[in-house]
């Protein structure tokens, strides 16, 4: 598909493995985020779905929330998108860091 002179993919591959459009993923003003949930917009974003910009309009996220989803993702998978283990998986990476 070709959206505003840019090539767009009409799918790419969820973060459980599943296709994911446009259509399937989380609705417009979506303010209950849970991992799944992010972790499609996250997929969407890496996989050429959705740029930053347009995940973060679509879903009024800051720059910053969302590029601390991805770095979530980046380092700890889909665990580490759970807020109740964000600041477990935090103190890991930092020790990860020091060794």
């Amino acid at each position: 598909m070709i959206e505003n002179g840019k090539i767009r993919k009409a799918h790419v591959i969820g973060p459980l493995g599943d296709l994911l459009t446009m259509e399937s993923l989380p609705p417009i003003g979506t303010t209950r985020w849970i991992v799944r949930r992010k972790a499609e917009v996250v997929a969407a974003v890496t996989g050429g779905l959705l740029s930053m910009d347009e995940a973060c309009k679509r879903y009024n996220l800051t720059m910053e929330e969302f590029a601390s989803w991805q770095r979530a993702v980046d380092r700890s998978g889909l665990a580490g998108l759970r807020v109740t283990r964000a600041q477990h998986y935090r103190d890991l990476y930092k020790r990860q860091q020091n060794n």
